[in-house]
């Protein structure tokens, strides 16, 4: 996965856990597409401290998803579903019944990580 994608990833599961002035400096950061020096000018900090804030909060990010494995989740249930829905496709133009247990055992597959 795009190291970008995995970071948007974390933040939305996680964001939320970090204090305002985090937040900002990494969403500057990460969605806004601003450089450092420019989150630096704007925060009134050194540009040092907003590399070292935005590589913190990233670190802090991974950690609580190293315990809650939330992210890895939501990808095993997305990677479920878009595979159900492939096996829909596949049945509407087959009819065959062994595409309807494979939909069941994935759905199961979902109830259970939930």
């Amino acid at each position: 996965m795009d190291e970008k994608l995995k970071q948007a990833y974390l933040y939305d599961f996680y964001g939320e856990l970090l204090n305002e002035h985090q937040r900002r400096i990494y969403e500057d950061f990460l969605f806004n597409d601003l450089s450092l020096g420019e989150i630096a000018s704007e925060e009134e900090i050194s540009r040092q401290g907003v590399a070292d804030m935005v590589k913190r909060c990233g670190k802090k990010l991974e950690g609580y998803e190293a315990k809650l494995h939330l992210v890895e989740k939501f990808l095993s249930v997305k990677a479920d579903v878009e595979q159900i829905h492939s096996l829909a496709e596949q049945f509407k133009e087959t009819r065959d019944e062994h595409v309807i247990e494979e939909i069941e055992n994935l759905s199961n597959d979902i109830l259970n990580i939930v």
